[in-house]
């Protein structure tokens, strides 16, 4: 169910009025968006990249097929996904955060692939789309910072083609107890620091940690699949539960 326009919700562990989670979330990003693709590769050492290929994989995307990318940001999914769909294909690339899309935006036209790629900034919950538009929607490390995700994920699955397939990659919890003490002390103790040295951004950081602790577990987020619509919901995982990709089906 959507949430009262007077209830509150989390920012990391902070409960704040639920209106006022996407201006901070924008925030966030707002200050993050020029190093965010150097960040991504620090954090992660690289590894992101091959978690947004295997997600692709996981689509089954053909040429010509129609894609949104939603929470897009720098444009790492969506430039995978333009190679796939080719010439007669289209991509579109949606962020609530301008300086991300705009950030993406740049990217993308740098390296030639914007033919195939629309840019549109849009709320997830909201989507400004047609009903049974897209083959394939994708949201990558996005839907943790979306306020009220049962809304996103009906809008998703109303703007999704019958036949078609949501692919949801995040963060997510870690399927071992020495894995996940380990992740702890990474994120709350090392990675504010390379915020702080590398984007100038300590609290940002902190943000990012808290708000994967906040989001829903792999069971948790399948079962809100399933209650949204969508049919067939399964998940793997990643790198010891650190990261998920789940995935269903509209039918």
């Amino acid at each position: 169910m959507s949430e009262p326009s007077n209830s509150t919700t989390h920012f990391g562990y902070k409960s704040v009025p639920a209106e006022q989670k996407v201006a901070m979330v924008a925030d966030v990003f707002h200050s993050v968006a020029a190093k965010y693709d150097i960040m991504n590769d620090v954090m992660s050492m690289g590894i992101h990249r091959l978690w947004k290929r295997f997600a692709i994989d996981c689509s089954g995307v053909r040429p010509g097929q129609q894609v949104l990318d939603l929470a897009g940001g720098t444009g790492d999914i969506a430039a995978l996904f333009s190679k796939r769909v080719g010439a007669n294909g289209k991509v579109i690339l949606a962020d609530i955060n301008e300086s991300m899309l705009n950030v993406g935006r740049d990217k993308l036209r740098d390296l030639g692939l914007i033919n195939n790629i629309e840019f549109v900034q849009a709320n997830a919950e909201a989507l400004p789309f047609a009903d049974n538009s897209f083959d394939i929607i994708s949201i990558g490390f996005g839907l943790r910072n979306v306020t009220d995700k049962d809304a996103a994920l009906r809008s998703m699955f109303r703007v999704l083609k019958p036949g078609g397939r949501l692919l949801v990659l995040e963060f997510s919890k870690p399927t071992h107890d020495w894995l996940s003490k380990a992740y702890d002390l990474y994120s709350f103790r090392l990675l504010p620091f390379m915020g702080q040295l590398i984007a100038n951004d300590k609290e940002s950081y902190q943000y990012l940690a808290e708000s994967i602790r906040m989001h829903p577990d792999q069971e948790t987020l399948k079962q809100m699949m399933a209650a949204a619509g969508f049919a067939e919901v399964s998940y793997y995982n990643m790198t010891g539960g650190i990261v998920a990709l789940h995935r269903g089906y509209k039918f």
